[in-house]
């Protein structure tokens, strides 16, 4: 999430480019090809040892990895599913444009994070859940606010997500290598579909763990390269204060550098991320990618035990700890190398530029990989932006794919079998490749980031209902269906009224008026979001006052404070479906291409006859934690906020 965020926050202040990028002119030379060729073969080397150490013939060890992750995969897979292209991008763009307050999303992850393996992690775990839409419908019974939710994820990572992107992707290879943005588009889409739909979510998670590596590894080169160039930090606070395009417009101040560029906490009132909505409002934000997203909660609840849910989260929040060093400053030493290009204000100049005349800052990662990495590190570069790039489309592919079979399909065919169900999550996979190439070209001709404005709306104006009904769940038992439902319905109304509204309205540009009605121009979007959430919980309250409690034999191990119970949970929802047995041991079909495909699937093993296994005895013992291990967990999250408060403290 922080990804669309960041990414769309770019646009307020700089407008996304959708026209065509200049040609850079610059000839590929073999090594740049070699590295990414070798790249590519280690990706599908890691995705087919992985795929074929798992077990993919059941539906747990498909979308669960078989419950047996540890925790640095997990970790490395937090990282790399919310790191996408779109945040290289985004993220440097902002930090030219406004400096370094940006890097501020990134750093809240880490209290979210913690409060994801410490908080919510036990909860879905005692509950037994696979699927988020699945837990509400446990904890609350019905099939309306299940079959809500999961048609709004999967609306919401089509349409922001993914083309997010999938955009800044391209833009990136395009910008930097001159290829044919459908071509590579459809290369890299087929490779990450490969090994997602033979390997599900092990495959998905070790492929991530390695992209980590690469993705940390060529941005600190980019990074030490860049600073060297500028004289190291000191110097980048000189040089980008005085980063003027020599080309302005008149009477405006549009073209200076902003004078709390090097200030994480900025006015409450005109500031451009004024503090409170940084720390309060982006935690509503925060909370619902890192605690209640299907793309995130699925990587931990494959963890093998509730230490290692921990674990990951802990290694998760050091790495996003990292990206105001190698995404958010390079984006502003971009912006001081090259004030002319990358903090043009001129509309011609900007349309001359980059193809958009509102501004060009998100050229700023790309054209610092352009003009400073050497033959072969160039190839480097963009193999980090390929890893970036597939690892969040892969999660999502993933996590997607499970939404839909479990929540939906398996919920109109209860008889399905589990292969059936296999072969479902597997085909829709590949539907959704499909959805995101027709959409390039809408990308495309979306102009001016407007679409980037409307993917800021979407994600700050639908979310913080989201976040609002999971808290209550989760800690306010009293919480009934009828209150989560009608407080949804009464958040999403509010919230489409805000983004209407935002998109009815352009933004103005250097030295326009502000015509905005003052609920835009003047209510930051992030105390938006504070205001829905506390909008959103007033309305669940006094519904479910006014309502008839859930029974207590209903919510055993579904709230934080029943999640050690041991008695015995009557679900509202009834008994679990389970597929047929008899079905799935039909016998393999006689075309030897159907064997093959089956067998390069992992379909073809013996599978376990129930979707939904009895998990009594396991939602019994699955927070037991040995003392050591616990110990270790709890001092490295206390260390992870320790680190992570005097970083806040030593930029504010």
């Amino acid at each position: 999430m922080s990804a669309s965020l960041t990414t769309a926050t770019g646009s307020r202040s700089s407008g996304f480019t959708t026209g065509a990028p200049p040609s850079t002119g610059i000839s590929v030379h073999a090594a740049d090809i070699a590295v990414v060729v070798v790249y590519f073969v280690f990706v599908m080397v890691v995705g087919i040892w992985s795929s074929v150490r798992a077990n993919r013939s059941t539906v747990r060890g498909y979308f669960l990895a078989g419950r047996s992750m540890t925790w640095w995969p997990i970790g490395a897979s937090l990282m790399s599913s919310n790191v996408g292209s779109g945040l290289f991008i985004g993220l440097a763009g902002t930090g030219a444009a406004g400096g370094i307050a940006v890097g501020g999303f990134e750093w809240n992850a880490a209290w979210v994070l913690v409060a994801l393996g410490w908080i919510f992690i036990p909860v879905y775990i005692a509950a037994g859940v696979v699927t988020m839409p699945e837990y509400l419908a446990k904890r609350f019974g019905g099939q309306r606010i299940r079959i809500y939710m999961s048609v709004l994820s999967l609306i919401l990572y089509i349409f922001t997500k993914i083309s997010t992107d999938i955009f800044s992707g391209a833009m990136f290879i395009q910008v930097s290598l001159g290829w044919d943005l459908y071509l590579s588009t459809a290369v890299l889409l087929l490779v990450t579909a490969i090994y997602t739909v033979a390997g599900g979510l092990a495959a998905v998670i070790y492929t991530d763990a390695f992209q980590t590596l690469i993705m940390v590894g060529g941005a600190f080169t980019l990074m030490f390269i860049a600073f060297s160039k500028v004289g190291w930090y000191e110097g980048l606070v000189v040089r980008y204060m005085s980063a003027v395009p020599s080309v302005t417009v008149a009477n405006t101040t549009c073209h200076l550098p902003r004078s709390d560029a090097f200030r994480l906490f900025r006015d409450p009132v005109s500031g451009d991320l004024p503090w409170p909505g940084l720390v309060f409002g982006l935690t509503v934000l925060a909370t619902w990618v890192w605690c209640t997203d299907q793309v995130i909660v699925q990587r931990s609840l494959s963890a093998k035990s509730l230490s290692h849910a921990k674990g990951g989260s802990v290694l998760g929040g050091y790495l996003k700890l990292l990206p105001m060093f190698f995404i958010v400053m390079p984006g502003m030493i971009s912006r001081s190398l090259f004030p002319d290009e990358v903090g043009c204000v001129d509309p011609a100049v900007c349309q001359s530029v980059c193809g958009t005349s509102v501004g060009c800052s998100n050229i700023a990662y790309p054209k610092l990989v352009v003009e400073l990495m050497p033959v072969g590190l160039r190839g480097l570069m963009l193999a980090v932006m390929l890893a970036a790039l597939m690892s969040s489309l892969t999660s999502i592919f993933n996590s997607s794919s499970t939404l839909f079979t479990l929540d939906l399909y398996h919920r109109a065919r209860p008889g399905a079998s589990e292969r059936e169900l296999m072969i479902v999550g597997r085909v829709f996979i590949l539907v959704l490749v499909c959805v995101s190439l027709l959409w390039i070209p809408v990308i495309q001709t979306a102009n001016s980031g407007r679409l980037f404005d409307y993917i800021q709306s979407v994600t700050s104006f639908l979310a913080p209902p989201i976040t609002a009904v999971f808290l209550m769940a989760v800690f306010w038992p009293r919480a009934n269906e009828q209150g989560a439902f009608w407080g949804l319905m009464a958040g999403l109304v509010v919230g489409l009224i805000r983004m209407v509204l935002e998109f009815s309205y352009e933004t103005p540009s250097c030295g326009q008026p502000d015509g905005r009605p003052a609920v835009l121009a003047d209510v930051h979007y992030l105390y938006f979001a504070l205001i829905l959430l506390a909008l959103t919980c007033l309305i669940i309250a006094a519904v479910s006052l006014a309502t008839a409690p859930i029974p207590k034999e209903h919510l055993y191990r579904l709230t934080w404070w029943s999640r050690h119970s041991r008695e015995t949970r009557i679900d509202l929802t009834g008994p679990p479906l389970t597929s047929d047995p008899s079905r799935d041991s039909e016998r393999l079909p006689e075309s030897c291409w159907l064997r093959g495909a089956l067998r390069l699937c992992g379909l073809t093993g013996p599978s376990s006859a129930s979707v939904a296994p009895a998990v009594e005895d396991s939602e019994l013992n699955s927070l037991q934690e040995e003392p050591l291990w616990r110990r270790v967990c709890d001092v490295n999250g206390l260390l992870l906020l320790a680190v992570n408060v005097f970083l806040w403290g030593y930029f504010a």
